[in-house]
């Protein structure tokens, strides 16, 4: 029978042995149909773990935010015909922090086969080397821009904390970074404890979790524009 594969991809610029299974990538190099955010990067990725078939002769699917219901389907029917569909996200997990739910819904509505497989997600890796909280958490993905509502969020989101005994995870756009961090700092209180994993998997990987407090001490602390997650906890 043939399934949509929801197919994670790296997270840094590594050896994709070093962070993807053997069997799923020898999978994936027979495909001959692929549902992907950014076709560039969609490509170079399949050339590093040695896909060879030419790309004039393989269906590619554009799928973003801007994606209609029609399009998503017609990146579907090649299940209908019996043929096995990759959808592969920008970094990590598909689904996660990405446009790719659209595809799983229809294809669940199908009765189509969907399969899940092992990958990394700097979401659930940052959350393992926190310390904090793995039973009860959640993910929130990207605050607010404006500078009133985001702070209004930090504040609920530090409520949750204490209240809910729950671990709170989100993300910023790498240019805003520091800037998010600086705002938490003003918000949060001294004892509240905050985690920064900036670039999980690569060689330049940093996983820190400090209080509020300790945070502050750091006068030249600074994050960049690199990817980032964001864990709060008490």
């Amino acid at each position: 029978m043939a399934a949509l594969y929801l197919f994670p991809t790296l997270l840094s610029d590594v050896d994709w042995q070093e962070c993807l299974p053997v069997k799923n990538v020898e999978k994936i190099l027979s495909c001959e149909y692929f549902i992907v955010e950014e076709l560039r990067t969609a490509r170079r990725f399949l050339r590093k773990i040695g896909y060879t078939k030419s790309f004039d002769e393989v269906g590619f699917y554009l799928l973003n935010e801007h994606s209609t219901e029609q399009e998503i389907m017609d990146s579907l029917e090649p299940l209908r015909n019996g043929k096995d569909v990759f959808l592969m996200s920008e970094a990590g997990l598909p689904c996660v922090a990405d446009p790719g739910s659209k595809a799983v819904l229809i294809a669940q509505k199908m009765n189509a086969k969907v399969v899940p497989l092992a990958g990394p997600s700097s979401i659930y890796m940052s959350l393992m080397a926190s310390g904090f909280n793995g039973q009860n958490f959640a993910f929130l993905g990207y605050l607010p821009v404006k500078e009133e509502e985001k702070l209004k969020k930090l504040r609920r989101i530090e409520e949750r904390v204490y209240k809910e005994n729950q671990t709170q995870i989100f993300i910023e756009t790498p240019y805003r970074n520091d800037k998010l961090f600086l705002s938490m700092l003003k918000i949060f209180k001294d004892d509240t404890l905050l985690c920064v994993a900036s670039d999980i998997t690569s060689i330049n990987q940093s996983i820190r979790t400090q209080s509020i407090g300790e945070w502050k001490k750091e006068k030249n602390f600074y994050i960049g524009k690199v990817n980032t997650i964001f864990l709060v906890y008490r």
